[in-house]
């Protein structure tokens, strides 16, 4: 794959060795984080936006940022704890997004639904990503195709052999299976889900809920409230490359790499197998008025 003025350092290089090399990585990043989720004391604290951070955040970014100097320094990083800090670089028309801990209240509250994120931008769209959840051991990566693997903190990453490629299931008619925040519970998605033929509903923390959509495990996951670009971008690599897409709620893409308005992501809805008219008037027709969204 030809990735034109913006080429790798390693000449050829596809988006699915990029989503390895950001699996790697990712994997790369557990020791750091468990070694804080094991000890008695974090060391939480609230940043200026009132977000929880913890020592396993700053950590983890550490090593995150450390790799990526060495295996893919073409590129710049926007990173969730150094952005709050204020370093943030001047990006080209490719970055890479790093959240280096995405689910801090499920990471404190010790259900191991947290996970290490980190994706490539290019042209405002992910084009490739890593998902890790180490507590529970589950890797989730994709550029042109969706892997999941088992694998241990600060283990190599897996080999083929070892690799499920995921697709998306069809979104159905009837008897969806809808993935909303363990933590953020918003009126319009509770509006939304009373309106759509919803059979059952699934609370899960992090990005988590990309995945499990990637896997044929849910239809669509709603999400009206705030959330950052960092939070969303490898989740929606990994669920583009299984066949689902994530959407405003009009139907559009999302588009990422907005500086100027703090990297703050939209409304959205990440949904499996759909055709994005379909989509947009799922929503449009459940919604009680374009007034909800906001």
């Amino acid at each position: 794959m030809d990735l034109g003025p913006i080429q790798s350092a390693r000449p050829g290089l596809s988006y699915d060795q990029i989503a390895e090399i950001l699996a790697d990585i990712a994997l790369q990043a557990g020791p750091a984080i468990m070694r804080v989720y094991e000890r008695p004391d974090p060391g939480a604290r609230l940043k200026r936006d009132r977000s929880p951070v913890c020592e396993a955040d700053e950590l983890a970014e550490r090593v995150i940022l450390d790799a990526l100097s060495l295996r893919l320094p073409q590129w710049q990083v926007v990173a969730e704890e150094s952005a709050s800090r204020g370093l943030i670089p001047v990006c080209g028309r490719g970055f890479l997004l790093v959240d280096p801990l995405d689910g801090t209240k499920e990471f404190l509250d010790r259900n191991g639904e947290f996970t290490v994120n980190i994706a490539l931008i290019v042209d405002g769209t992910p084009r490739a990503g890593a998902v890790y959840a180490p507590a529970l051991g589950k890797l989730w990566f994709g550029g042109a195709h969706a892997y999941a693997c088992k694998a241990k903190p600060g283990a190599p990453l897996p080999p083929a052999a070892e690799r499920r490629e995921l697709h998306v299931r069809p979104v159905p008619s009837c008897d969806m299976i809808a993935l909303t925040s363990r933590s953020h519970l918003e009126e319009e998605t509770k509006a939304l889900l009373s309106a759509l033929p919803v059979s059952e509903q699934q609370a899960i923390g992090s990005s988590l809920k990309f995945c499990l959509i990637a896997e044929g495990l849910g239809d669509f996951y709603p999400r009206f409230g705030p959330t950052m670009e960092w939070d969303v971008a490898a989740g929606e690599a990994v669920l583009r490359a299984a066949g689902g897409k994530v959407l405003s709620p009009d139907g559009g893409p999302l588009c990422y790499g907005k500086k100027s308005g703090g990297y703050r992501s939209g409304p959205f809805m990440a949904w499996g197998g759909i055709d994005s008219a379909r989509a947009a008037d799922l929503v449009r027709s459940s919604l009680p008025a374009p007034a909800a969204i906001h």
